[in-house]
C-alpha cells in the first residue's frame, strides 16, 4: 500500500490537519505542530492532544502515515554555540510535541555551516544535537531531509547524510526523507525512469532504504544541479512525470509517507489521484 498525501494546514488546531488531509483523499499527511517561523509556541493542551488522537482514529490514520515537519529557524549545524543551543532547545521542543501527539518521527533540514566553519565540523554539531534530542525524546526518530544545497546548507549529497548518521551515537534511530526537487537541484538527475532507478540504487548503497521514513514529492522550477529550491506542480517543472511514475512502481516506496509540497494546494486532490494511477 502507498501512503500518499500532502503537507496540509493545521490552522485552528493540529486536529484540523487530519480533516484537511481527508478532504483531499489522502491517506498520509505532513503538518507543522507549531508556527514554523517562530522559535516558541504555547504548549499543546490536553484538549488539542485528545482532539488530534480522536481525528486520527476516526480518519483511520496510524503514526507511520504522518510526517511532521519542524520549524524553519532551526539550524543544528550553526557554529555559534548560543544560536546552536537555541536551535537544539527548539528541536527538542518539536520532538516533545510530536511525542505528545502519538507520532514517531519528525522531518527536518540538517543545518548549515554558514561559511563560519568547515562542513565536517558542522556535521559533528548536527550529530551531537541529534544525540542530545534522542536522549531526551527516545520515542521520536529525527528524519534528515535531502536538501538542494542552497548556500551553505548541508544534506546536498547522500554521503553528507550518511556521514551525519555515522557521527551519531544513535544512528540506528535516525531516518531520511528524500525530496525529489531537492535532489534534482543538488545534482541527482532523475528525469527518466532509468535515471531515477540508478539514483535510488545509489541511495540504497550509501544510506539504505531501511532508513527511508518519508518522501517529499515535488516537481522542480529550478534547473538541474542549480542548488536552488523551487517547487512546481507535478509534470509542470523540469522533472516531468517520469520520475513519479518510477517511484510509484518501485516497491521500496510502499508504506512510507509520500508527501506533496507542490505550490498549488488546490491541485493536491488531483495530484494524489494521478499518483495512485501510476501505481496500478
Amino acid at each position: 500500500m502507498h501512503y500518499i498525501g500532502a503537507h496540509v494546514s493545521a490552522s485552528g488546531g493540529v486536529h484540523n490537519a487530519v480533516k484537511n488531509a481527508m478532504e483531499i483523499g489522502a491517506n498520509a499527511f505532513a503538518l507543522f505542530t507549531k508556527n514554523q517561523k517562530q522559535w516558541k509556541a504555547a504548549p499543546l493542551s490536553q484538549e488539542q492532544i485528545d482532539l488530534f488522537a480522536q481525528a486520527m482514529q476516526e480518519g483511520g490514520f496510524t503514526k507511520d502515515q504522518v510526517l511532521p515537519h519542524n520549524g524553519y529557524l532551526i539550524n543544528l549545524g550553526n557554529p555559534d554555540p548560543q544560536k546552536r543551543q537555541q536551535s537544539l532547545d527548539a528541536f527538542i521542543d518539536e520532538m516533545q510535541r510530536t511525542e505528545l501527539l502519538g507520532l514517531d518521527r519528525i522531518n527536518f533540514h540538517p543545518g548549515a555551516h554558514l561559511n563560519a566553519t568547515d562542513p565536517e565540523q558542522s556535521m559533528h554539531y548536527i550529530a551531537q544535537a541529534i544525540d542530545e534530542a534522542i536522549t531526551q525524546v527516545p520515542t521520536v526518530a529525527p528524519v534528515l531531509e535531502t536538501t538542494a544545497g542552497q548556500g551553505s546548507a548541508l544534506g546536498r549529497t547522500f554521503e553528507e547524510l550518511a556521514r551525519i548518521i555515522e557521527l551519531s551515537a544513535y544512528g540506528d534511530k535516525i531516518g531520511v526523507c528524500i525530496d525529489t526537487c531537492h535532489i534534482f537541484a543538488a545534482g541527482y538527475d532523475i528525469r527518466t525512469e532509468e535515471l531515477f532507478g540508478q539514483v535510488m540504487d545509489e541511495f540504497q548503497r550509501i544510506i539504505g532504504f531501511d532508513k527511508l521514513m518519508g518522501v517529499h514529492l515535488n516537481d522542480a522550477k529550478s534547473t538541474y544541479a542549480s542548488h536552488v529550491d523551487r517547487h512546481a506542480p507535478l509534470g509542470e517543472g523540469n522533472l516531468g512525470l517520469l520520475p513519479f511514475k518510477a517511484l510509484m512502481k518501485d516497491p521500496r516506496f510502499k508504506r512510507v509517507p509520500l508527501i506533496l509540497e507542490t505550490n498549488e494546494p488546490e491541485r493536491w486532490k488531483d495530484e494524489i489521484l494521478l499518483l495512485r494511477s501510476f501505481a496500478q
